[in-house]
């Protein structure tokens, strides 16, 4: 099977472990084992749990306790509903992989994580894009996705908030966007890692899951949760899809990680405390990348409403890759070429780690843009 590389993660692979200031990551500040237990309750409880546990296989869906932990996150979904996944990378793969086969008309969101459109591409389907544009806010032209839909389509991907650009679709555009489907008979994929992380309300937008029969919602501990290193995630949706991935899952998962199972359960049984901190690093450090774009002559954008990451337009005569090698050479700061998305003259910063970090960074892109000719 040929697929394109990824270029997201041949880009971190290369230079993720060369910079001082990451502001290409994509995750909320990493939590620490010590931070979680102090968010969660009783260490030596954990720990006393910890020690009495036999590594096994465990359970092969994922822990009785997990998946009501999962479910409790959505308005109609059950533990019956939930399967675990290694990341939501894991979930999305086993849904293109069990939904699509050759010959499937694919429509997928671009610019959009790259496994929505390579998987079903080098699987033989026909992947149509559905480009988001910033005259658009980045959001979906839902009349273009209509011309785009039709009988042979199988799958809509999408995901919410969006990454790279922290677009975010209200509760009425996923409405509208499950009629279409509902109306073609296709199923709806949204990968929903960055749930949780809206700038306004309460924070957390609703889930395609919770809003049509047809859709699959893929999350994870990774990115709004703070817990990349558990390498764990998971789908919710209709039965007949969970029995069908099943099939697939035996294949490549068996189960998770019994320990990264048990300190998922408990961070999703404080959900409410680990993303009240979520959200206050991401409002406080949006607020400060919004003030430096606001004063930097040479970059625009649309301003995230969720998530972790910005797209950010440099008004340069300069390939994207060459001017992120050579802001990292000279300063220290990471950021993500557009040209890793397929977005040529634009950059992704991540803007949720460390607040001190992303203070220490801003000043010095500033004074590298202002050394360029």
């Amino acid at each position: 099977m040929d697929i394109r590389p990824f270029g997201v993660e041949l880009w971190m692979n290369e230079f993720e472990n060369a910079c001082r200031y990451n502001l290409a990551e994509t995750c909320v500040d990493s939590l620490t084992l010590a931070e979680l237990l102090e968010l969660t309750g009783d260490p030596d409880a954990t720990f006393a749990e910890l020690s009495a546990m036999r590594l096994s296989y465990g359970a092969i869906e994922g822990s009785d306790r997990l998946r009501a932990a999962i479910a409790a996150l959505y308005t109609n979904q059950s533990p019956e509903n939930v399967l675990v996944a290694h990341g939501a990378i894991g979930a999305n793969s086993l849904v293109h992989h069990t939904l699509v086969s050759a010959g499937d008309r694919v429509i997928s969101v671009t610019p959009t994580y790259q496994q929505h459109s390579s998987i079903p591409e080098s699987i033989g389907a026909d992947v149509v894009e559905l480009r988001l544009k910033p005259e658009d806010d980045f959001l979906p032209d839902l009349d273009e996705l209509r011309r785009l839909v039709g009988e042979e389509t199988r799958l809509i991907a999408l995901n919410n908030p969006n990454n790279p650009t922290g677009a975010l679709m209200a509760p009425a555009m996923l409405g509208e966007i499950a009629q279409i489907a509902e109306a073609a008979g296709a199923w709806i994929l949204c990968d929903e890692v960055y749930r949780g992380t809206d700038q306004l309300g309460d924070g957390t937008t609703a889930s395609f899951a919770d809003l049509s029969p047809r859709a699959i919602s893929t999350g994870s501990m990774s990115k709004s949760f703070s817990l990349a290193g558990l390498r764990l995630g998971w789908l919710t949706g209709p039965s007949e899809v969970l029995e069908q991935v099943m099939i697939h899952r035996d294949y490549n998962t068996i189960s998770v990680g019994m320990i990264d199972d048990h300190f998922a359960a408990l961070a999703l049984e404080h959900a409410d405390a680990i993303l009240d901190r979520s959200r206050h690093i991401t409002r406080t450090n949006l607020a400060i990348l919004s003030e430096w774009v606001d004063a930097e002559p040479l970059i625009s954008w649309v301003k995230p409403q969720s998530g972790t990451t910005a797209l950010l337009r440099y008004d340069l005569d300069v390939p994207s890759r060459d001017l992120c090698v050579d802001l990292l050479e000279k300063t220290g700061v990471l950021l993500l070429p557009g040209s890793a998305m397929d977005m040529e003259g634009w950059l992704r910063i991540g803007y949720a780690n460390a607040t001190h970090v992303l203070e220490t960074g801003l000043p010095l892109i500033s004074s590298y843009l202002h050394t360029l000719p």
